[in-house]
């Protein structure tokens, strides 16, 4: 009996090895030992739930794992992706938007399209996808303001279809807007826009970095009246209080920009930022339930996470 013991654990060690560390088959574990597949299934189990092989998680990544959790369980997510931060704040933007392309490198179909939001990090996310794509991303704007759709000096490659909005992303008035608006090209622009198969939209924050003030887009007494109204943040240049709710302003009427309640019925809809100063608008993002799949950095996701237990 100690011999057959003896000789199982031996199996199953060697078994669990060759799998493991060699890294061949279960096919190929059993054409060479001589016992069936099914038989080779069965001792990898055992050898899991007898401890002849250990899983562990490094530390770092274990606290990813659970603030990921947090913020899934906490906000009704499908998913989210949490990154290690930057050592500088100032490379924030560029790693939240090199996982983000990453991440939908993963997901996305050949022939599928994506809606993709206005701002710096969703420019840097497009601009990294259509290098690491084998195919042409096809890619819809959801807001006005072609330049932030085009390929940057940095990108060697740019393997995109664009279908862009043929219109700046702030009007003079409502009513050229309406007329927009009403355009064949800009309805097939909305029209496809529905059917994508995911949204892509970075979250503003309100500061002196935000993009829609160094770009001349606001200024910043403008900015500071939005602040004054409640806004702690924006998405696709609508900017929201800290329950996410739309704050009313002059600005508003004069987008040519994706509604944020359309927003919400767009599919895997994905929200990408990071930084302390954006923290508060990211929350507000998840609190207006805006977004299905939240990526950002680790000390981000764990302020969010801060802010929204003492609020």
């Amino acid at each position: 009996m100690e011999k057959e013991y003896a000789y199982e654990e031996k199996l199953l060690v060697k078994v669990a090895w060759y799998y493991y560390i060699e890294g061949f088959t279960q096919q190929e574990i059993g054409e060479y030992l001589g016992i069936p597949r099914l038989r080779v299934n069965r001792l990898l189990d055992k050898a899991r739930k007898t401890g002849v092989i250990h899983f562990s998680v490094r530390d770092g990544d274990t606290g990813r794992m659970q603030v990921e959790r947090a913020l899934i369980s906490q906000y009704g997510l499908k998913d989210a992706f949490v990154v290690p931060s930057p050592m500088y704040d100032r490379d924030i933007n560029e790693s939240v938007a090199q996982a983000a392309a990453m991440y939908i490198h993963e997901r996305l179909d050949k022939s599928g399209y994506i809606n993709m939001g206005y701002g710096d990090t969703s420019s840097r996310i497009l601009n990294h996808l259509a290098n690491i794509c084998e195919f042409p991303v096809s890619v819809v704007s959801l807001t006005g303001g072609v330049s932030y759709y085009l390929p940057n000096t940095q990108s060697s490659i740019f393997n995109a279809k664009l279908y862009l909005t043929p219109a700046p992303l702030v009007m003079a008035n409502a009513e050229i807007v309406d007329a927009m608006e009403r355009e064949p090209g800009v309805e097939q622009i909305r029209s496809m826009a529905t059917l994508a198969q995911m949204s892509v939209v970075g979250i503003g924050g309100i500061d002196e970095n935000a993009t829609l003030i160094t770009n001349g887009t606001l200024t910043q007494n403008e900015l500071l009246l939005l602040s004054m109204k409640g806004a702690v943040g924006d998405m696709l240049c609508h900017f929201i209080d800290r329950d996410g709710r739309l704050v009313p302003s002059d600005l508003e009427g004069r987008l040519m920009s994706t509604s944020l309640e359309t927003l919400k019925t767009m599919r895997n809809t994905i929200g990408v930022a990071g930084g302390k100063k954006k923290a508060e608008a990211i929350l507000a993002a998840l609190r207006g339930g805006y977004l299905d799949i939240l990526i950002t950095d680790e000390k981000t996701a764990a302020d969010v996470l801060e802010l929204g237990d003492n609020k």
